[in-house]
């Protein structure tokens, strides 16, 4: 079975830190964030995920990129296309309202060591602290692109 998702990615930081999700039966690590469901608006599905996650409530977001990401995982085919947005909250909050995740800040150096999928918005993220610019990055199953911003 192939399964075609939309997911809504936030990118949390605090004094420099990076706030990353950990799944705790996989022990992997990822963005905050979900899936967008079919007839909501992007903006509900970045709140709503975020208030299930985090119980947080959104400041202020903006959109800074787009990640094509094309995995295998359980031996299932997955493609998902990331909207990423830079997200100011309420406060900062690291209590897990779901039982499957739990939260971490990481440090720039701990951000870059650790693998966070997809790789290529993590690649594009590191780029996009340095120099802003709106990114679209591409990830099929383990090669990853950064496309070059023609802006």
């Amino acid at each position: 079975m192939e399964n075609f998702e939309i997911c809504i990615r936030a990118i949390i930081q605090n004094k420099g830190k990076i706030l990353i999700c950990q799944y705790k039966e996989k022990g992997y690590y990822f963005f905050p964030g979900g899936h967008l469901e079919f007839g909501e608006k992007i903006e509900k599905a970045l709140s709503r995920e975020i208030k299930e996650e985090l119980n947080l409530k959104i400041k202020k977001f903006s959109l800074i990129g787009l990640v094509d990401n094309i995995y295998k995982e359980d031996k299932q085919k997955h493609h998902e296309i990331n909207l990423v947005f830079d997200v100011k909250v309420d406060k900062i909050n690291l209590k897990s309202r779901e039982d499957h995740i739990i939260f971490y800040f990481f440090d720039k150096i701990k951000f870059k060591r650790e693998k966070i999928f997809p790789i290529a918005l993590q690649k594009a993220i590191l780029k996009w602290i340095k120099d802003k610019k709106f990114f679209w990055a591409s990830q099929y199953y383990k090669k990853s692109f950064l496309m070059k911003n023609k802006t």
